[in-house]
């Protein structure tokens, strides 16, 4: 299959340097070409496929199209972390982007279920072209300045067909931060005589690598979760277009050829999701590729890999909005030339295949729209029309104690233009609304699956991922509807006191709060029994954990202390209370030894190869944009050299950390042994048991009574080991655990049974001391998501989630599973952050 891809790659690299077999590679057919647009091989001063293209220079040139052109307009509907511009190029005909104002009241009147169109072919359809969502996956946005030029210069009678009848949206870069991170690699390694051994550092980056973004989160995950700037400006935009047909443009493993839709005919279904979507308009546009790919000499395949169950990706979120949604997936070159097992694989060619299906999509699109109009028609309306299998006619939610977690949950759903009422202290969702489907998502869990072997996670419940207790209503007094305005809320104001205030612990931005005191000098101390006492609006219950600050002890003067309480809570919008009294009405009193002194936290992080880029960056996300705290990130090559002494705090994500040697774990332990805190998530809490850092043990599968059974083994097809394996894999799922909520990991919890994420097979045992199992998955834990039998009932259901084992003087804070999960799991990031912020206060008791 790749003797096609050598015959080619081995004159492209010769021949582009020729402008003219440039032209003629890429785009056959497409002559004539308007002379006064410049080509991107005019505009950049080389050839497409010579060398990787910034940002900076993509945005410049379609921004000059759109200057020389009036087939084209461009907007900034965004901009990234590293604040490079996020922009939408949209292409047409002259009088088309004229009335697209018009065009696009019309368009929308197809997802209105209360509009009944029916002209659906008059209207030009709406094409969204995405592309480069993994930053070093960089053929894409190649294509798309060639898609771009194509479009606005050619006069051929297919591209003014396209025009009359589309209107073609161009997302170049979903994620700049990324792409320009891969492409300052890949250009400064690049040799003049093209080096394509896959050995070379040009093909293999340094970590954490351009796939992620700023924080190195896989952007492909967060349609759904919206926790970026790239993607809350995405959804923005496309809540205001709601195109027909997406694109999702990825590249894949070198030795691969070229993968379209359909994927898995059985693991890509989605249960909410119309049959029509996959079973017809898949196969409606499958042939429009296989005809263009055919006619350039490309390999492919279908159907064989891949889903699109998750529906956070872009080829499954759009789906849920009415969308044909379309996977696209290129052998990688990783750099401009590579060897593969069949000859070697060129930047140019990777780039042509991602091109020639953009105008393939836009091809089968114009075809077609009349049914992918009505499509979309008939989407929103089932929308409204149909009842949920439940029978449920609405979500009720709401945290008594936490108004700012609800906050986030609503401002979520919001996002997604999902209808959101408040009646009295409780949140109604109903069901009967255009983003039926997306209700459904947010709130419905499953345990039968059609498939055992998932692509990426199989539990999305995001109400479990705030911790908010919710239930289905057979009918609903909606109240008020809300706004991302009218979300808002306010607390009492807290009033001046000479002698203490009190935060309370249980508000998800209490540690944020309390980091932005302590970094001002104020002092603290940690409730670790519960109290009732009089404050100055009234006698007020506190619970575990709540914040002290006893102005008498300060440094500073009681003015001083008021006005940065008074700045704390106004900046996070956190509960706080004043009092002239130590002495409570019920509990300890605040004069008591059980509150105990909370250091500021002085933390660090290892990073860097072997570990978990995506962990880390959860970390860093959250301590950076939520806590407002700096996190020294310290990298793995260096940590020999690095001083631990500095530091209360060392946080190890998932890895496999086989570059520390016996010294350096020695450093680690002798450190945390000093009353210092180590926290380990998931396959890292697995490295600190094999290597003994610590005394507990891994969960294993009971020996077998039967010695001639234990030494059996069934034979199995060999076809079938990738699916036997992978059943066995858990990809992503929701548990419930049991949480001592009397334990500092657990303050700020009012329900001991917390819903948790694992997408790993870390099992821990539960401790031998009675004291140190602080979350144990409760006897009946399964909430949401896949996982095969053996790994519920033999390893799961007997492990601890979260142990604290004693380490001298000092803790090792084990995570089986990941309390920072995608940045969205706003119910167990204060387990985390209980560790990080009360770690140094945990003194585990001796087990009898």
């Amino acid at each position: 299959m790749r003797i096609a891809q050598y015959l080619i790659a081995v004159g492209i690299t010769v021949l582009l340097a020729s402008p003219t077999f440039a032209q003629d590679y890429f785009f056959k057919n497409k002559a004539p070409f308007n002379p006064d647009i410049p080509s991107p091989e005019q505009f950049l001063g080389y050839p497409i496929g010579e060398q990787h293209t910034r940002h900076d220079m993509i945005v410049a040139y379609l921004t000059k199209l759109a200057e020389l052109s009036d087939r084209a307009s461009i907007e900034i509907y965004g901009h990234t972390h590293e604040k490079r511009k996020l922009v939408m190029l949209t292409v047409s005909t002259p009088e088309h982007l004229k009335n697209l104002e018009a065009i696009k009241q019309q368009h929308l009147e197809f997802v209105d279920p209360n509009k009944t169109p029916s002209n659906y072919d008059a209207l030009p359809i709406f094409v969204q072209l995405g592309y480069n969502v993994h930053g070093n996956e960089p053929s894409s946005s190649e294509a798309a300045l060639l898609t771009a030029y194509t479009l606005v210069a050619s006069s051929s009678p297919e591209v003014m067909n396209y025009l009359n009848n589309a209107i073609i949206f161009i997302d170049p870069t979903i994620n700049p931060d990324g792409r320009d991170r891969h492409t300052q690699w890949a250009n400064q390694f690049k040799a003049n005589q093209l080096v394509s051994d896959g050995s070379d550092a040009e093909h293999n980056e340094a970590w954490p690598r351009g796939r992620t973004n700023h924080y190195w989160f896989d952007l492909n995950r967060d349609w759904l979760l919206a926790v970026h700037p790239e993607s809350q400006g995405k959804l923005d935009w496309y809540h205001q277009w709601y195109p027909n047909v997406v694109t999702d443009f990825h590249e894949m493993g070198t030795n691969s050829n070229y993968f379209f839709e359909p994927m898995k005919p059985i693991g890509s279904l989605d249960p909410i999701m119309p049959k029509e979507n996959y079973e017809d308009l898949n196969d409606l546009f499958a042939p429009y590729y296989s005809d263009a790919l055919d006619n350039i000499g490309s390999f492919y395949y279908t159907k064989e890999s891949f889903d699109g169950t998750y529906p956070g990706y872009g080829s499954s979120y759009p789906d849920l909005q009415g969308a044909l949604a379309l996977l696209f997936e290129q052998a990688s070159s990783r750099g401009h030339l590579q060897d593969t097992d069949f000859g070697t694989i060129s930047f140019a060619f990777t780039i042509r295949n991602q091109y020639t299906s953009s105008i393939a999509t836009i091809k089968a699109a114009v075809e077609n729209k009349g049914t992918l109009r009505k499509y979309q028609q008939d989407f929103f309306k089932t929308a409204v029309s149909k009842k949920a299998p439940t029978g449920f006619a609405a979500y009720e939610f709401g945290d008594a104690y936490d108004k700012n977690r609800n906050k986030a949950f609503v401002d979520f759903l919001l996002k997604h233009k999902i209808k959101v009422y408040k009646n009295n202290e409780k949140y109604v969702v109903p069901l009967k609304q255009p983003q039926h489907r997306m209700v459904q998502t947010m709130f419905e869990t499953y345990s039968k699956y059609s498939d055992s072997v998932f692509y990426d996670a199989s539990a999305w419940s995001v109400a479990n991922f705030y911790n908010l207790k919710y239930r289905g209503l057979k009918s609903a007094n909606l109240g008020t509807e809300l706004t991302t305005e009218s979300n808002n809320f306010e607390v009492l104001p807290v009033v001046r006191s000479d002698y203490a205030y009190i935060l309370d612990w249980d508000d998800y931005y209490a540690p944020a709060a309390l980091y932005y005191m302590q970094s001002k000098g104020i002092k603290v101390s940690s409730a670790f029994k519960p109290f009732k006492i009089k404050t100055k609006i009234g006698e007020r219950n506190f619970n575990f954990g709540s914040i002290m600050i006893p102005v008498s002890k300060q440094k500073l003067s009681s003015d001083k202390v008021f006005e940065i309480v008074k700045a704390a809570q106004e900046k996070y919008n956190v509960p706080m209370f004043s009092t002239e009294t130590g002495f409570s009405l019920s509990g300890i009193d605040l004069g008591s030894n059980n509150f105990r002194s909370v250091k500021k936290p002085k933390t660090a992080m290892l990073i860097g190869d072997g570990v978990s880029s995506y962990e880390a960056g959860e970390v860093w996300h959250l301590l950076d944009t939520r806590i407002h705290m700096p996190l020294t990130k310290i990298q793995m090559r260096s940590f020999g050299n690095a001083s631990l002494e500095k530091y209360n705090t060392l946080v190890m994500v998932s890895g496999s950390y086989n570059q520390l040697d016996s010294l350096q774990r020695k450093k680690i332990t002798d450190w945390t042994s000093k009353g210092n805190t180590l926290i380990t998530i998931a396959r890292a809490s697995k490295w600190a048991i094999e290597k003994k850092l610590v005394k507990e043990e891994l969960t294993k599968k009971p020996k077998e009574k039967d010695s001639t059974k234990a030494k059996s083994v069934d034979r199995l097809p060999y076809v079938e080991a990738s699916e036997h394996i992978g059943r066995e894999r858990l990809g992503g799922a929701i548990f419930e655990v049991d949480l001592d909520i009397t334990h500092p990991l657990g303050f700020g919890y009012r329900s001991s049974k917390v819903p948790v994420y694992k997408n790993n097979n870390v099992f821990i045992s539960p401790s031998k001391n009675e004291y140190s199992t602080v979350a144990k998955y409760t006897e009946d834990p399964h909430i949401d998501g896949y996982i095969s039998p053996d790994n519920l009932n033999i390893y799961l259901k007997p492990s601890a989630s979260i142990i604290v084992s004693p380490l001298g003087r000092g803790r090792v804070i084990l995570f089986a599973d990941n309390p920072n999960f995608r940045g969205a799991w706003y119910g167990t990031n204060r387990l985390f952050l209980n560790a990080l912020f009360l770690g140094n206060q945990i003194a585990v008791p001796r087990a009898r």
